[in-house]
């Protein structure tokens, strides 16, 4: 079971990361350029939003059915696996930068919402995904990935 879920969270990832960069960079130029915000613009930053919320749930999914989770914890104590970079990666660092980045996506999502003007829309899109993206690259693990 948990080989499935491994294999759907890392390909889902893929589309996650995708999105993600469409949806930053889309907040961006719609910043930089003082466009008015649309629908599109609405559409894509939604399709973000969806697409993490759906990868962490995934995820947490994994990290109770993975011996790389929680598992790894109770075997090995949270001592050892702190001490061991592979598995604070999987138990520690990637669970809890990942979850962070998705609160910053719904946070910016939610803040874009509440402004009335177009600049100050992209303006929370742009701060709040770009430090999600910042956050989400600097815990993918690459060596996997490539």
């Amino acid at each position: 079971m948990d080989t499935t879920i491994q294999f759907i969270h890392s390909y889902w990832a893929y589309l996650v990361l995708l999105i993600v960069l469409i949806a930053t960079f889309n907040a961006l130029a719609g910043f930089f350029a003082k466009r008015e915000y649309g629908a599109k613009d609405f559409r894509i930053s939604l399709f973000a939003l969806i697409v993490t919320h759906i990868q962490v749930l995934i995820g947490l999914i994994l990290y109770f059915v993975s011996p790389w989770g929680i598992k790894n914890i109770s075997n090995l104590g949270m001592g050892a696996v702190m001490k061991d970079s592979t598995s604070r990666l999987f138990a520690v660092e990637h669970p809890m930068i990942m979850i962070l980045a998705a609160v910053f996506i719904t946070i910016g999502y939610s803040q874009h919402k509440k402004r009335l003007l177009s600049h100050k829309k992209f303006k929370s899109l742009s701060i709040f995904y770009t430090i999600a993206l910042i956050l989400m690259l600097s815990r993918i693990p690459w060596n996997l990935w490539f």
